[in-house]
């Protein structure tokens, strides 16, 4: 870094750098009824984003494989050629991605939004009953699937569905398989598409506190958003520090660490490294050792994970095999770090400070974000909010509250989603006021700006950043013949923050292994409970019928501790 002469306040930093004529400047628009401040000069679709950073330096890296910017959008325009010429993909279309990391992932993305299409991110980790809700649900034309997803879909996953095989290991007999598709079409230009700012362009799942996952509809506008509101939270911070970047010596590069399907890997990790003309590395899973080898080799500068995943590499840190010396910046997202992982950070690695943000797939991965000396000094805080999204805390009357008070976390902007695909009576609960969006999230805003959540109003827990439904898993629970009632409730757990723990109530003969592998075909694996207590009554209640979810968890974690506990049982 070099210094510039004098440095700003940060209301003097915003003001300079989102004035009119400078690259982020912000303007008043009203988009489909909402007051939005929207960035003058950004992108008018992911396409234009897509096409003007398609230079010749190395983009991706995939264990031997390797694509420079202009490669990947090479590629990504043969698909874009099958899926519109052999697929008959019109824009509006779904089409479904269900794959690991894998390069095919990224450009089939570009390709599906770069032709008008709403790319389905399917979650990975989904079983057989799972993926095909998610088929259904969005109407998906087509699936773009690898052979572990190929293996969990039933014969026949939906009538009329075209499925493009993704490195398959074996014969899949009447479906095609997309390399020998792109193969044939050879050297092709992306097919025309007109494609307008406010058109959808993802729908992502994202677990609810009951029922079905829901599909987050969002368009090309809050996704490129929430790409220069990163952008600019970078300038900002710049600018009030009195320092200008230097040129790298090394060409900036981050971890692809975490699944593509959430937005921490899609946004931050992926989509975010095109203007910044980042390389990004993809890995298979997830392996400490296997990270840390992967930084030191490609002199890597960034990782973005979960708590869980950089505690993981902080450990890995300390142990001195690899040098991680190129790091410059620790990501987190997905769940909140423990304080003292957060020093760790700061301390363990050479030249790396911790980051974190709050964000949702609903807002597009923003929301706030925190880094540096202000992420040391406040480690309980998820940050500032981000320019081109308004923030408040509410009481459980909608009325907003002053700084330092809890209450509910409500947020409205330019990157929040349109809303849950065919869900519309769950829209009606979740807007308010027209505009403003119910995170569920319990929190404060202190007097300087800062947000800090404190709990959740929702009845989710956040197991190393995935969201899971405790309706959801009660559901699964519930459709065992020998389980009458259930509960289940988060478990804290130091590397992954929560853990999943049900207590249920059912016949005398309810084996708990049994129902384990019953619940193995129900769920996701991260979704099956780590803890199993088998109740010896029915399950306390409240006088109107509710079970009393807080007392059980009490009950619950007060028997953990003891060695051979009925019910204890590991997933």
């Amino acid at each position: 870094m070099t210094s510039t002469p004098t440095p700003i306040t940060r209301a003097q930093a915003i003001a300079e750098l989102t004035a009119p004529g400078q690259l982020y400047e912000l303007v008043d628009e009203v988009v489909k009824g909402r007051a939005l401040r929207v960035f003058k000069n950004a992108p008018g679709s992911l396409r234009a984003l897509y096409e003007s950073t398609a230079s010749a330096l190395p983009f991706i890296t995939y264990e031997d494989q390797r694509y420079t910017f202009a490669q990947a959008w090479a590629a990504a325009s043969r698909i874009g050629h099958v899926l519109v010429h052999q697929c008959g993909v019109v824009p509006g279309d779904r089409v479904a991605i269900a794959m690991r990391n894998y390069p095919e992932w990224m450009l089939a993305f570009n390709a599906v939004t770069a032709i008008g299409g709403i790319a389905v991110a399917m979650n990975a980790h989904w079983q057989s009953e799972e993926l095909v809700y998610g088929l259904q649900d969005s109407g998906a034309k087509v699936l773009l699937a690898d052979q572990e997803r190929f293996d969990r879909l039933p014969a026949e996953p939906l009538p009329g569905l075209q499925v493009l095989a993704v490195r398959p290991s074996k014969p899949v007999p009447g479906q095609r398989v997309l390399k020998d598709l792109t193969d044939a079409v050879g050297e092709v230009a992306m097919p025309p598409a007109s494609i307008a700012p406010d058109d959808p362009a993802t729908i992502l799942y994202t677990s609810g506190s009951t029922g079905h996952p829901k599909g987050v509809v969002s368009t090309q506008r809050n996704i490129i958003a929430a790409m220069l509101s990163w952008e600019l939270d970078r300038a900002v911070a710049e600018r009030v520090a009195g320092t200008v970047p230097e040129a790298p010596a090394v060409q900036p590069g981050t971890l692809l660490a975490v699944p593509l399907f959430h937005v921490s890997g899609l946004h931050a990790s992926y989509l975010s490294s095109l203007r910044a003309q980042r390389r990004v590395v993809a890995m298979y899973r997830w392996d400490a050792d296997a990270a840390a080898a992967l930084i030191d080799r490609e002199q890597l500068s960034s990782v973005v994970a979960p708590a869980a995943m950089t505690g993981d590499l902080v450990r890995v840190a300390r142990a001195g095999n690899h040098d991680l010396g190129s790091l410059l910046l620790v990501g987190g997202g997905g769940a909140p770090r423990a304080p003292e992982q957060v020093r760790q950070i700061g301390s363990s690695f050479t030249n790396a400070l911790p980051g974190t943000g709050w964000g949702m797939t609903e807002t597009n991965a923003i929301g706030t974000g925190i880094s540096g000396q202000d992420y040391l000094d406040r480690p309980a805080s998820s940050g500032r909010c981000a320019l081109v999204l308004q923030l408040k805390v509410v009481d459980e009357a909608g009325q907003a509250l002053p700084p330092g008070q809890r209450g509910e976390l409500l947020v409205r902007g330019t990157s929040l989603f349109q809303g849950y695909w065919n869900r519309p009576e769950v829209n009606a609960q979740v807007f308010v006021d027209g505009d403003w969006f119910r995170t569920g999230d319990g929190a404060y805003i202190d007097d300087e700006g800062f947000l800090f959540i404190v709990d959740r109003i929702k009845d989710l827990i956040i197991r190393g950043g995935e969201n899971i439904g405790c309706g959801q898993v009660e559901a699964a629970l519930l459709m065992h013949p020998d389980v009458h009632e259930a509960a289940v409730y988060a478990v804290p757990d130091e590397r992954l923050g929560e853990e999943v723990g049900a207590t249920v109530y059912g016949t005398p003969g309810l084996d708990l292994d049994a129902l384990m592998t019953f619940l193995a075909a129900h769920l996701a694996r991260f979704e099956l409970p780590r803890y199993i207590f088998k109740a010896t009554a029915p399950l306390p209640r409240t006088p109107s019928g509710k079970i009393l979810k807080r007392q059980i968890r009490e009950a619950a974690l007060a028997d953990l501790p003891k060695p051979g506990a009925e019910g204890a049982a590991a997933s």
